[in-house]
Order: structure tokens, then C-alpha cells, then sequence
């Protein structure tokens, strides 16, 4: 669950961070942070892995999630969230307002393989959920409490690290890394540890020694698997 900043300031303060950060054409680790979510770089995985750091995991000391963001940004007309549900889920349907807004759709789920029917609503709208690939406690722990503010709120927000994924499943993920949790769905096993990489490459963060071989077994089943693009 989300925390959120409470003073209007806060809030003014991660809306200039986002305007910033466009405004710059904030580059990272060679990737563009407005390139499309779905598009491959030419970088293998393993090829990439290979350039993450190997390192302890810090402490968890000072963490919060409102040092990333105040909640969801914008990403053109939408907020992240329903750019997120618009991007991964067919036979869309829309509520008239707020702009944007995605009433019902169907998800095929990559970390199970069902296919869920999303209704937003009270005691609905978690059936769908919107997963940061590379949990947002697992970065602090290495690497991100060392970015500043605006990369901080980039990562949080950016269309690379999230998936709309069944809901359940995200839960029991919690904020795991692929030392310990990976998607019951096998066939996804591999597109999954990639988009992790990818992230963490972008964001110039580490892996620790556990992690690192995790991935590196997922990948010998499909050496040849590039990053995507954030």
C-alpha cells in the first residue's frame, strides 16, 4: 500500500520533479524514459546482467515509498496507473471522468496465465494491480537511496518497471527479488527476469550475489533474450 506525502508543498514539489524531468529528456543508462514500454533494446540480458553490480543488500534504514513519489505521476493525458491498465488490457472501457479512466477490461495475465475480467470499483478495482517489476523497498536497498528525487520519482513512475498483473500474485510477491519469488507462470519466467534487468541497469542499480545467480539460471533457458526499452 502506498504512502502518501500529506503536506500540499510536498506535493507541489514531486509535480515540478515530473515537469523537470521532461523537460530535461531525462537519459539514463542509454535508455530514453519516453520510449515505448513494449520495444526491445539490442541488449541481452545476460549481456546486461553481466554489467550490474554484485553487492550486500543495505539496510532498509530511512525507506519510504514517499521518497519516490507522492503517488502515481502523469504520463500524457493519464495518471500512471491508467496508462498502465490502458497499455496492458483489451476491450477497454472507459468512465467518462476523470479523463482517462478505465472502467472495464480483460488482462492476460503474465504472472499466472489467467485471464482476468477488471471492473474498477469498490472491492474490484485489486483484482488488477499495478506491479513495480523491481520493488520499490528492493531498489532502496540497492542503490536508489543514493539516486536524487527527480530519478527517484522517474523509477517509480516509469512504464518499463510496471505491470498490471493479477492481483493476488502481486501481493504474495510483496517486495522480493528473483532470489526468492518468481511468477508461477514458467513461460514468463524469462521476459520477467529481463524487465527486471533492464531496470536495474537504467537506474545504475545493484544485485546482490543471490540474485545475481537466479537470473543468470532463468536466462540459460533463453540466452538469446533481449532487454526491453523503458
Amino acid at each position: 500500500m502506498k504512502s502518501s506525502l500529506k503536506s500540499s508543498s510536498a506535493k507541489v514539489f514531486f509535480r515540478n520533479i515530473a515537469a523537470s524531468a521532461i523537460a530535461l529528456g531525462l537519459v539514463l543508462a542509454g535508455f530514453e524514459l519516453t520510449a515505448p514500454a513494449q520495444a526491445a533494446t539490442t541488449l541481452k540480458a545476460t549481456v546486461a546482467l553481466a554489467k550490474i553490480p554484485i553487492k550486500g543488500r543495505a539496510p532498509k534504514t530511512g525507506y519510504d515509498r514517499a521518497l519516490f513519489s507522492d503517488g502515481w505521476g502523469d504520463i500524457g493525458d493519464c495518471d500512471t496507473r491508467n496508462y498502465i491498465l490502458r497499455r496492458d488490457l483489451v476491450s477497454l472501457t472507459w468512465r467518462s471522468s476523470p479523463r482517462c479512466t478505465v472502467a472495464t477490461g480483460i488482462l492476460n495475465d503474465p504472472y499466472t496465465a489467467r485471464k482476468i475480467y477488471f471492473v474498477r470499483g469498490v472491492g474490484t478495482s485489486n483484482a488488477v494491480q499495478i506491479d513495480h517489476v523491481v520493488a520499490v523497498s528492493d531498489a532502496w536497498q540497492k542503490g536508489a537511496q543514493k539516486l536524487n528525487s527527480a530519478t527517484r520519482y522517474s523509477f517509480y513512475n516509469d512504464p518499463l518497471n510496471l505491470l498490471a498483473v493479477d492481483g493476488p500474485a502481486n501481493m504474495q510477491k510483496s517486495d522480493s527479488d528473483a532470489a526468492s519469488w518468481l511468477p508461477p507462470n514458467r513461460n514468463f519466467w524469462c521476459s520477467y527476469v529481463a524487465r527486471q534487468i533492464a531496470v536495474k541497469y537504467k537506474y545504475r542499480l545493484w544485485v546482490t550475489s543471490a540474485e545475481h545467480d537466479a537470473m543468470a539460471r532463468v536466462l540459460k533457458a533463453c540466452p538469446n533474450k533481449l532487454i526491453p526499452r523503458g
